[in-house]
């Protein structure tokens, strides 16, 4: 992902997770002859690949090792993503092709998992044919018993939303995993209706989950030699767990200090935050804090107050400019990213225009970038027409990628001759004599590894000497 190449910036990441998806598997397991394996895949946000640990978790606990080998399994599930089209149309694609080894082993079983199982259902199940198993992220504790009822000859089927479930007692079985940086859910579903968003109907309702629990997996995977987690959430800024004994209430800026001081070592990051629910409290507490990351992943989606009324995300360009203000007074040297939607319904070119205007206001470090993509059952699908020329949509989104990528640019030439603590990850894609990591903007540094005795999860000094639009790149400071 340091290509200089000016397309991947931003959107090399979803093209990755939506074509290609993430298996999982082998890391972390004991297998023994005999064992029943299962492969997975992931499609989509943050959040699918946290839950394809959960599911690895409570698998492993029903006898079922990882593979990587897709001929090994006799599980095939694939967690899925609503939120484009694209992702559907790769899901289903790639069922195909699972059903194509089926017809050679029989007994395979195939589930879908997650937010397209519970949106599809009766597609997949009846329509289709081409799973036995479909199960909604409420679900996966359900997920032997239904594999049970599959193994019979029935469908397996669960995709209920609850109101309760965060799965704060499984243990993720962190697959995949560079040992250095992980992941911790703190809360499921989402409140917020924005009109153009599925996540609502797919996962459910709010609810946090037990902020004690979310302190002891981090302590665990600390010990574990982890130096990096990242806090999950649909939306994080509105967290809020009430102690059963005391009845007080722990907040999200809390939550951050709590999780902060469990080793000045242990480096703190969040996604994702909306504008209307950060708080200067929160701002204050990165401030602080030296270990909690000076990044803020602050999606504005469109720059117009217009669109954004229409989208129901219960701010405007005025707002939206204020918490960017308030970030750049408590955090000088915050970096902030976005996601951006273009071509919204009945956008015009004047409305484009001030989204491109606000992007140069708040110098967006990185973005991710999608023309708009109606997507059934949301509010926009029901009330709008997505009236927007699909060439104008190209055109507008090209506009805001070439925006980007120069202020991508400028921003890391700003770093060029500073030096950075940087989390050494691993080694560099292009050459195992590079180190990578990220400073705590969340920028990817690439530096030669030299002959310094440095190891993945050890914290050095990086002086930057260049910079592309996607990484920087540097040596070590003497």
């Amino acid at each position: 992902m340091y290509d200089d190449n000016p397309t991947l910036v931003g959107i090399k990441k979803e093209i990755i997770e939506e074509i290609q998806g993430q298996a999982f598997g082998d890391q972390g397991i004991e297998t023994v002859p005999g064992t029943r394996m299962f492969y997975i895949e992931s499609y989509g946000c943050q959040m699918n690949f946290s839950d394809s640990e959960i599911v690895a978790s409570i698998l492993s606990g029903y006898g079922y090792g990882a593979t990587r080998n897709l001929e090994m399994a006799d599980l095939v599930l694939i967690n899925t993503c609503s939120i484009r089209e694209k992702a559907e149309e790769t899901v289903r694609k790639r069922l195909g092709q699972f059903n194509l080894l089926k017809n050679e082993k029989p007994h395979l079983l195939i589930g879908v998992l997650g937010c397209m199982a519970e949106r599809l259902k009766t597609k997949f199940l009846e329509e289709e044919k081409l799973v036995d198993l479909v199960v909604g992220p409420d679900a996966y504790r359900d997920l032997p018993g239904l594999i049970a009822t599959a193994e019979d000859g029935e469908k397996g089927i669960n995709v209920f939303l609850s109101r309760e479930e965060t799965y704060a007692d499984i243990s993720p079985m962190r697959l995949d995993s560079n040992g250095v940086t992980g992941f911790i859910s703190i809360m499921r579903g989402c409140d917020n209706m924005c009109s153009f968003c599925v996540v609502p109907f797919t996962r459910g309702r709010e609810r946090s989950r037990d902020a004690f629990s979310i302190i002891a997996e981090a302590n665990e995977m600390f010990e574990r030699g982890y130096r990096e987690v990242t806090l999950l959430g649909q939306n994080v800024d509105s967290y809020k767990w009430e102690k059963p004994d005391s009845g007080d209430v722990v907040n999200f800026a809390q939550l951050l200090v709590m999780v902060a001081k469990i080793n000045p070592a242990l480096r703190v990051r969040f996604s994702t935050s909306h504008p209307k629910d950060i708080t200067d409290e929160v701002l204050y507490a990165m401030a602080r804090h030296e270990n909690i990351c000076k990044y803020i992943h602050l999606p504005v989606q469109s720059g117009n107050s217009r669109i954004l009324e229409m989208m129901n995300r219960t701010y405007d360009r005025e707002w939206y400019m204020e918490r960017i203000e308030s970030i750049r007074r408590i955090i000088p040297d915050c970096a902030i990213s976005s996601d951006i939607i273009t071509g919204f319904c009945t956008e015009t070119e004047e409305e484009h225009l001030d989204t491109l205007l606000m992007m140069e206001f708040v110098q967006y470090s990185m973005a991710y970038m999608f023309a708009y993509s109606e997507r059934p059952g949301t509010l926009a699908a029901r009330k709008y027409a997505d009236d927007i020329d699909e060439e104008i949509k190209k055109r507008r989104l090209n506009e805001i990628i070439r925006l980007q990528n120069h202020l991508s640019l400028e921003h890391n030439k700003a770093d060029i001759g500073k030096i950075f603590k940087v989390l050494i990850e691993g080694d560099s894609k292009r050459s195992a004599d590079e180190w990578k990591g990220r400073n705590t903007q969340n920028k990817m540094v690439v530096f030669p590894k030299l002959s310094l005795e440095l190891k993945p999860g050890d914290y050095v000094m990086v002086k930057v000497n260049k910079a592309t639009s996607a990484t920087l790149l540097g040596e070590i400071a003497q």
